[in-house]
């Protein structure tokens, strides 16, 4: 008898552990998402690799400036697409490291959009999305990454996917972006 109820309770921790190990993310971009809504810095500087996530944005947004550029036959004709290819990753760098604080996270959550180092990192009165505006889903990208992608519902064609990276087994932090445009 006490056999049985020892492989009973060692079941019953095993399907648990598995059961925490899978939701872990999902309770961490959770906490990311209230931590940004609220404004909380101090919780999103423990659930936020910072310098990874920067490397990461600088990686999208000169991404997507070569696919701007590229796509501009007006630089392309003028020879001007190849200087600013060249001073673009410089200028960026520059730009991401001091434009990615909590405070810009915040603004990414509650508006689904990367951030513009052109423009100012505090948003402007009224541009702030009700919660019913920004569309959330959950999933794994693979074992160790999980995405919750934000979708603006007056934009469907445009994400923003906050990549968590899972560090340990059950800690889980926000290490990448990924801007998706459909048709892009």
């Amino acid at each position: 008898m006490s056999k049985k109820l020892l492989t009973g309770f060692g079941l019953a921790a095993v399907a648990l552990f598995a059961i925490a190990w899978a939701a872990a993310p999902i309770f961490a971009g959770q906490a990311l998402i209230r931590a940004a809504k609220a404004g909380d810095a101090a919780k999103l500087e423990q659930l936020v690799d910072f310098p990874a996530l920067r490397d990461s944005m600088k990686e999208e947004l000169n991404q997507e400036l070569t696919r701007r550029v590229g796509n501009d036959p007006r630089l392309a004709e003028r020879g001007l697409g190849a200087l600013g290819m060249m001073l673009a990753p410089m200028i960026l760098d520059g730009a991401i490291d001091t434009v990615v604080t909590p405070q810009v996270l915040a603004q990414m959550v509650t508006t689904a959009e990367a951030p513009d180092p052109t423009r100012p990192a505090s948003p402007e009165p009224g541009d702030a999305k009700d919660d019913k505006d920004i569309h959330q889903a959950w999933g794994y990208r693979d074992l160790n990454h999980f995405a919750v992608t934000l979708t603006d519902r007056d934009h469907p064609d445009q994400h923003l996917a906050l990549i968590l990276e899972r560090r340990g087994l059950l800690t889980w932090k926000l290490a990448a972006v990924d801007l998706q445009a459909e048709g892009a």
